[in-house]
């Protein structure tokens, strides 16, 4: 990684005012002064700025229990975000500047949302060639027939969609509710499906992405850190 950006990464300050503290001569690499902002540093290396050791941060990774009324977004002029919820004071600086939403949710949808700083891990788990599975709870304004759950789990085709929808797992619960499992991510798809199906979706929950299981303990607006074994992908 080039000095400016580790600087910049874990010190909370700009890309420019990084690059003016390294030319001004207050980083030092090893105890030894480095001006050129181009310099790539190198795993356990000593790096300091006035003083003061700049530590790389260990990553981070969240589960959020999601409430309706917040948008998956930074910043948002009209609603609460999730970013809202966290408390990002205590944070390493480079987690305050990289978090990032792996798999957003509409604003009135609920559940489980993940919070990371790993840009590689984020890609990882919303990649579209990543198969892996999202698991809905499901409420419906009318009770879902046995025809609609055989469109679902076939594959149906969307309105403005080019390709059909992969076949989703169905699992009914009662007679307006059911669990659906999908592998894709296409807008609003969850409500567009049921919509085609002549029904309406009045509530939306996500339960898990891939092996990741919304902890049951969160009550909505909380979050914990996931476990390693949660962290490591299939």
């Amino acid at each position: 990684m080039r000095l400016d950006r580790f600087v910049a990464n874990n010190s909370g300050l700009s890309r420019k005012e990084a690059t003016l503290a390294i030319r001004a001569g207050r980083v030092l690499i090893d105890d030894n002064r480095c001006t050129q902002s181009n310099t790539a540093t190198r795993s356990g290396q000593t790096i300091t700025l006035d003083g003061k050791s700049l530590n790389e941060a260990t990553p981070i990774y969240w589960m959020l229990n999601k409430p309706k009324g917040t948008v998956c977004a930074n910043t948002d002029a009209d609603h609460p975000t999730v970013f809202d919820l966290l408390n990002l004071k205590t944070l390493h600086p480079s987690h305050r500047n990289n978090l990032q939403i792996a798999g957003r949710l509409d604003i009135d949808t609920t559940g489980l949302v993940l919070i990371t700083s790993d840009g590689d891990w984020n890609h990882a788990i919303t990649s579209p060639h990543k198969v892996l599975g999202k698991r809905y709870r499901v409420t419906t304004a009318e009770p879902i027939s046995a025809d609609a759950i055989e469109q679902l789990q076939n594959g149906m085709q969307l309105r403005n969609d080019t390709k059909p929808t992969k076949p989703a797992k169905v699992t009914p619960l009662t007679q307006n509710c059911c669990l659906l499992e999908i592998t894709e991510g296409r807008y609003h798809q969850v409500k567009r499906m049921l919509a085609a199906t002549g029904n309406k979706v009045n509530a939306l929950h996500r339960e898990a992405v891939a092996h990741i299981e919304l902890d049951s303990t969160l009550t909505p607006g909380q979050y914990r850190p996931l476990t390693p074994a949660e962290i490591n992908l299939p």
